[in-house]
């Protein structure tokens, strides 16, 4: 059974220009948002330490993204491209998550299937960005995160379903993939990962 759904916008060629035209800008974004996606996954596991069944599979992923952050970091490094001062709002996840439900238990399913979206949007970019690199280092290092972000778009679609029915799961899911989509389609396209 497949675990998550597919995106339904697919990003432009001017979103894949404007990366390659601006890459240390995305470098930094990147760097960003693996510290972002690090510090999500440990925020579940501090807020939901009663969900034992999902924890080594939390912890496991704050670890591999944080293990990504020192990948890119070490890219940059390599490059004289410094990370940010600070880290800015991400305005794809901020709208994301203004529309998740209050309420402790569905709040917590909308985080898993944001969480989710997120990662398959990921991957799709890095297979873009992946396939557009001319540098043989960077088109093989975006050719194995694009596979890890889809691993994990799975991942958080299956922890959701430990504590949710499928048909809730996936009609919800499908809620997401819609609401992303309109979210994506709307920014400006920019040197950023979302």
């Amino acid at each position: 059974m497949k675990l998550n759904l597919d995106i339904k916008v697919p990003i432009s060629q001017e979103w894949v220009d404007a990366v390659i035209a601006d890459f240390p800008s995305f470098l930094q974004d990147h760097a960003d948002c693996e510290r972002k996606a690090s510090a999500m996954a440990m925020s579940f596991v501090a807020k939901y330490p009663d969900r034992t069944e999902i924890l080594p599979e939390l912890i496991a992923t704050g670890i591999e993204e944080l293990e990504h952050f020192q990948q890119v970091y070490n890219l940059m490094a390599s490059r004289g491209i410094p990370l940010t001062h600070s880290i800015g709002e991400d305005p794809y996840v901020v709208q994301l998550l203004k529309l998740c439900h209050s309420g402790r238990n569905e709040r917590f399913l909308d985080r898993l299937l944001i969480a989710s979206v997120v990662e398959t949007r990921g991957a799709e970019r890095f297979r873009l960005v992946s396939e557009a690199q001319e540098d043989p280092e960077m088109h093989r290092f975006y050719k194995i995160l694009w596979a890890s972000e889809a691993k994990h778009g799975h991942l958080f679609v299956k922890m959701a379903l430990h504590y949710f029915d499928e048909k809730t799961v996936y009609d919800r899911l499908a809620w997401w993939i819609d609401k992303e989509g309109e979210i994506i389609a709307a920014l400006p396209v920019r040197s950023a990962l979302h």
